[in-house]
């Protein structure tokens, strides 16, 4: 009993800043809806669909980073120092290139890239400026999720919470000086945007190494060791789990492609309905996560029946997490209905989908608690690839079936 209260007593400790962590990240792409769509209906469609192409790049570092924690947490539940050092080196380098080949796209190519995803000309031209300008942030964000990841699993959560956080709060202010023209500066609406993130990842990426290195943490930054077999294992985790969030995230890009080709209401609608998912999500997420990093440590610790009572206990909660935000989403429809300036038609699709929204949560918090935390945790991400498959082909032709019967009538 001692040990049960222990590990949830460490739970309620991980998990409340991981949940705020989360939402201050959200809360980010909330304002910037909120603010381009004070400027235009336009601006804030355009915005939302080149902003796919960052939650593309975020689907590679979710699969690097879910592997990261894998063998962190069990190697810190081990206190082996070396290995940490040798997953972050390679999960870093990883990162980095992944983060270069998405903006030599964007620098290269945003038209293009644009116009896969909507067909309207403005919001192509729209889109293209804010590419341009937001690519070199996935470089920095690259580093600054891997260390976000190493801090959190070796002891460092709060640190790192309060670096995400302040981050956040940062990028707001920008975006309201550079959007708008605060304080002297010049309006520049569209690439202000971006520049604000450009500039608050850069102090995040920044801060996070400032702070390992302040408080001198075992990690070295030195080349791999050619023979150590790290790579092959860590690819043979991680490359199931990266399948797995393009197939979960292609569905979703696709839904957003689909909305692209169907009219600026229907982008503008669906750009404020994500982030009101993405906000409401937050606390299943941060269960999910936490969960990971606790389950991990104990296998790590060969502490297996804890680690399986631990899990039964997360399902559970995960399940009453989802229907919880189900209904908050519900009760907060009213409001998020009048945050920005949309026609009436807009406003029609708008409340059809945070009605369908709402249902989708109690799925959502049970798999990001199983296949998103207490798998991996365990070594097994090819569950999840062998799920999603099945019932992502009929997701998508659900949605593109209700989107044409949706937008292709008149709301009410």
């Amino acid at each position: 009993m001692e040990k049960e209260d222990k590990l949830k007593n460490r739970m309620i400790r991980l998990i409340l800043p991981i949940v705020f962590q989360q939402f201050m990240l959200a809360l980010v792409s909330a304002c910037d809806v909120v603010m381009l769509g004070r400027l235009s209906q336009d601006a804030m469609s355009a915005v939302s669909l080149a902003s796919q192409v960052t939650f593309v790049f975020n689907l590679f570092m979710a699969a690097f980073v879910i592997g990261e924690n894998m063998f962190l947490a069990q190697y810190y539940g081990k206190r082996d120092h070396e290995g940490i050092s040798e997953v972050f080196r390679l999960v870093l380098g990883v990162s980095a290139a992944t983060a270069a080949v998405f903006l030599a796209g964007t620098v290269l190519i945003p038209e293009t890239i644009m116009r896969i995803l909507t067909s309207e000309p403005e919001l192509v031209r729209l889109g293209s400026v804010y590419l341009r300008y937001v690519g070199i942030s996935w470089l920095l964000s690259a580093v600054s999720q891997v260390y976000l990841a190493y801090m959190k699993n070796c002891g460092a959560v709060n640190p790192g919470t309060l670096i995400s956080s302040a981050t956040v709060v940062l990028n707001i202010f920008l975006n309201a000086v550079l959007i708008f023209g605060l304080f002297g500066f010049p309006a520049l609406g569209i690439p202000g945007a971006a520049l604000a993130t450009v500039l608050s990842t850069a102090v995040q990426a920044l801060c996070c190494i400032g702070y390992v290195a302040a408080k001198r943490m075992p990690l070295k930054l030195r080349p791999l060791k050619r023979d150590s077999g790290l790579g092959r294992s860590f690819f043979k985790r991680v490359l199931p789990a990266l399948l797995n969030e393009l197939v979960w995230g292609g569905g979703l890009t696709m839904y957003s492609v689909i909305m692209g080709h169907l009219g600026t209401d229907a982008v503008a609608a669906n750009s404020i309905a994500n982030t009101s998912r993405n906000l409401a999500v937050c606390l299943c997420l941060g269960l999910g996560s936490a969960g990971s990093i606790v389950i991990g440590n104990e296998l790590g610790a060969d502490h297996f029946e804890d680690a399986r009572k631990l899990g039964g206990m997360l399902t559970k909660g995960a399940i009453l997490c989802g229907a919880l935000t189900g209904v908050l989403l519900l009760a907060l429809s009213p409001a998020i209905t009048g945050l920005v300036s949309l026609t009436p038609a807009a406003k029609g699709y708008l409340k059809g989908m945070l009605l369908m929204s709402s249902y989708y949560f109690v799925g959502k918090s049970v798999n990001s608690m199983t296949v998103g935390g207490i798998f991996p945790a365990g070594g097994d991400t090819a569950f999840g690839l062998l799920c999603d498959p099945v019932g992502l082909p009929v997701r998508v032709s659900l949605e593109a079936a209700c989107a044409r019967g949706i937008f292709c009538a008149e709301p009410g």
